[in-house]
Parts: structure tokens; C-alpha cells; sequence
């Protein structure tokens, strides 16, 4: 026996309805694109289109014991870490620049989130999600904040901790210098460059916890060295490090 729809069901529907032509027609007139190659999105695509996030250099590192992962390396004999993670690779010219470069300068924050799913879903997947307690990005200093409006780094940490399903703090440290960039530096100036500007502005939030400290690219990693040294003076129980993506050496 078939039952009438009510008026209330009808509303329902015509709105779901125009809702969805709505959006195809802006869709169509405004069509999003891809923030990887420019290319429009197709319907359920999430900021980078499908073959791009294919195509993307990948390093697996998560996947490596520590003997074996390179980025590990990096950090011997300077920090004790736990975890040296990086998502992608960093190629010059390719899209993993273009989409770093949207992060940063083009007001794309949302980068920064999709990439966070996508690899906290990836270290779940592998197991990793219980070994850390609390992730916490590298802060921009307030007047950069204020400038660019968002913390590129934060919007990683928060992908991730939906990934991994746990906390984040974009308050646990605090950048107390406002330093130049570190783009021309060699790894001497760059560690000079941010040897004491970090400081833990909440002792009582990383005092026992394994954090995992995340930036947006890894390159010398005196950035990430400089937060892992004051994390463990303060009391941090154990560190691990995770970025966007690491340029090769």
C-alpha cells in the first residue's frame, strides 16, 4: 500500500532537489579544480583530483624500520626521536611544490587538512596511531600569524589528529622571536636562525606525553630540532617528528 507524502515531505524534497542543481550549476559556471594540476574536480574529489593524488611522490616512510628510514638518519647523534615521518617528497617544480606553495601563500588552507587525513589515516593503517599521545604543530610567530592569517602547520596537525583520532595543540608551544626565513639558509644559520626563539607555553600538556611535532616541510630539520629539544626539557616523555613533505639531501 503506497502512503501519500505530506507537504512537509514535498518541502523536503524540492529543497534537497534545488540544493543539488544548485550546486551543479555553480559547479558547472564556477567549477572547482584541482590544487595540484588545475584541472577541474569531479563530483566527490577533495581538493586534489584522483590522479593526482595518485601520481604524488609518496615516501613510505612510515613503513620503514628506523635503520632503514633516511629521514631517521637525518637525526642521529642531535635529537632522540622515536618516528621520522614525511608524507611526500619535496620536487622542485612539481606538485608537491605548487601544492605547498597554495598552502602557504594562496590562502589554501585546506591543503594542509586533506593531506593531514589522508596520512593519519595511512599511519593508523599501520599501527602508529598508539604511539603517540599529542600532536603538536611548529608555531608561526603572531606577527606572521596575523599576516598570513592561519598556521600552515596547524592545519596538518589537525588533518592528522582526525586521521589518528587524537588531541592536537596549536597553544602547546610558542614562538618567542620573530625570525627571518629560512628558504637561502645553510643548516648552520638555519639552526642559529631558531636555536632559542621556541618555548612551551603549557609545561603541564607535553610533561609525560609522546608528542609528535609536525611542519610543513623538512629540510636541514633545525626547525623540528630546535621544538624536539625543548619539548624533551620540559618534560616530554618521548618524541617523534612528521611533516608534509622532506627535501631529499
Amino acid at each position: 500500500m503506497e502512503w501519500p507524502l505530506d507537504n512537509g515531505c514535498y518541502n523536503s524534497l524540492f529543497h534537497m532537489l534545488f540544493r543539488t542543481a544548485l550546486s551543479d550549476f555553480f559547479g558547472l559556471i564556477f567549477p572547482q579544480v584541482c590544487l595540484a594540476c588545475a584541472e577541474p574536480l569531479a563530483r566527490g574529489e577533495d581538493h586534489i583530483c584522483t590522479m593526482c593524488r595518485a601520481q604524488l611522490p609518496y615516501t613510505d616512510y612510515h613503513k620503514l624500520p628506523a635503520s632503514e628510514n633516511p629521514l631517521a638518519r637525518r637525526f642521529w647523534g642531535k635529537v632522540p626521536l622515536r618516528h621520522s615521518l614525511s608524507y611526500l617528497r619535496f620536487l622542485r617544480r612539481g606538485r608537491v611544490q605548487h601544492l605547498l606553495h597554495q598552502l602557504k601563500y594562496k590562502g589554501q588552507r585546506d591543503i594542509g587538512l586533506v593531506l593531514g587525513r589522508w596520512y593519519g589515516a595511512e599511519l593508523t593503517d599501520q599501527g602508529l596511531a598508539t604511539d603517540f599521545d599529542l600532536i603538536v604543530p611548529v608555531p608561526l610567530h603572531p606577527r606572521k600569524l596575523a599576516k598570513r592569517g592561519y598556521n600552515q602547520s596547524d592545519t596538518f596537525a589537525e588533518g592528522l589528529a582526525l586521521g589518528l583520532a587524537l588531541p592536537w595543540s596549536a597553544t602547546a608551544l610558542r614562538r618567542t622571536e620573530h625570525t627571518d626565513s629560512q628558504t637561502r639558509k645553510n643548516r648552520t644559520e638555519r639552526w642559529k636562525n631558531v636555536a632559542e626563539v621556541f618555548e612551551v607555553a603549557e609545561p603541564a600538556a607535553v610533561t609525560g606525553k609522546r608528542i609528535l611535532v609536525v611542519d610543513d616541510v623538512l629540510t636541514t630539520g633545525a626547525t623540528l630540532e630546535a621544538c624536539a629539544a625543548v619539548l624533551l626539557a620540559t618534560g616530554a616523555a618521548e618524541l617523534s617528528i612528521a611533516t608534509i613533505a622532506c627535501a631529499e639531501q
